[in-house]
């Protein structure tokens, strides 16, 4: 029985580095083969899909963590901010100082402080995932195609995130923008280093649905793989929930089974596990 496979891209399809390891894409190519469906279910958007994730060979993507669906080169969904929302967002973050970045289907939008202000934490969130020396790293290297010196007022944004100077940040951004969804990334709780403003209402898991609405797929017949706290819905909502070995307790705790770390063959050993591979 041909099976939907929804993966997760950073820590679960890459690793923290944003290195794609060679099994995965063997992974990935053989359960094609043997004529199961595969979808990357992703925070990014469709600009962060770089060609070498394209190229592994996917049915499509969901992206921004729900808000966009494409299937087979056509999109089946995309909800965005408003342009009221986007200009409202970028004054307040500008007047709290605070570095962020849009991010759109057609690109990755900075304030022009991000490649400075945002380093400290981007390296602090390299390094919790277990990176032992970013004392290289650059913002570059996280992000390579991030756009400078754009107009920051667009219709076309899926999310902003931002960095936090401290979690009140988040309190916030939760208390100013009612009407949209607020999120953190980079850590639990008071640790999380980004904030993110995005579309209400919208998972990877309502994503996932409407794709087997048009599919006319049975929810029976989905697996999903991750590794955050995002991951969590659309880990409940599948037929299979796995967590990466990276993955802290509490994901876990609510996945049906656990496989190895993103760079130690966890995804194809995951796929080997339930028979997916061709």
């Amino acid at each position: 029985m041909a099976k939907i496979i929804f993966l997760d891209v950073d820590g679960t399809l890459v690793d923290y580095s944003n290195q794609l390891p060679e099994s995965a894409v063997r992974a990935v190519r053989s359960a094609r083969q043997a004529g199961h469906l595969v979808y990357l279910t992703t925070g990014r958007s469709r600009a962060e899909m770089y060609p070498e994730l394209w190229e592994i060979g996917i049915d499509g993507m969901i992206g921004g963590n729900g808000s966009y669906l494409e299937h087979r080169g056509t999109v089946l969904m995309h909800q965005s901010l408003t342009p009221d929302e986007c200009r409202t967002i970028v004054d307040w973050l500008n007047d709290r100082k605070l570095a962020f970045y849009l991010e759109a289907n057609s690109g990755l939008y900075a304030s022009p402080d991000f490649k400075t202000a945002a380093l400290p934490t981007i390296r602090a969130y390299i390094t919790g995932k277990g990176v032992a020396d970013t004392s290289d790293l650059t913002v570059d290297d996280v992000f390579p195609e991030m756009i400078y010196g754009a107009d920051l007022y667009r219709d076309d944004i899926n999310k902003i995130s931002f960095v936090l100077g401290s979690y009140q940040d988040f309190l916030d951004a939760s208390e100013r923008f009612p009407q949209l969804k607020a999120g953190t990334w980079g850590g639990r709780g008071s640790h999380a280093l980004f904030g993110d403003l995005g579309v209400a209402n919208i998972d990877k898991a309502h994503a996932v649905d409407l794709l087997l609405q048009h599919l006319g797929a049975d929810r029976a017949d989905t697996i999903a793989a991750g590794d955050a706290a995002v991951d969590i819905p659309m880990l409940e909502y599948c037929a299979i929930g796995i967590a990466m070995g990276n993955a802290p307790d509490d994901i876990k705790a609510i996945a049906d089974c656990v496989t190895d770390d993103v760079e130690a063959d966890g995804l194809y050993n995951a796929f080997a596990h339930l028979g997916l591979l061709g």
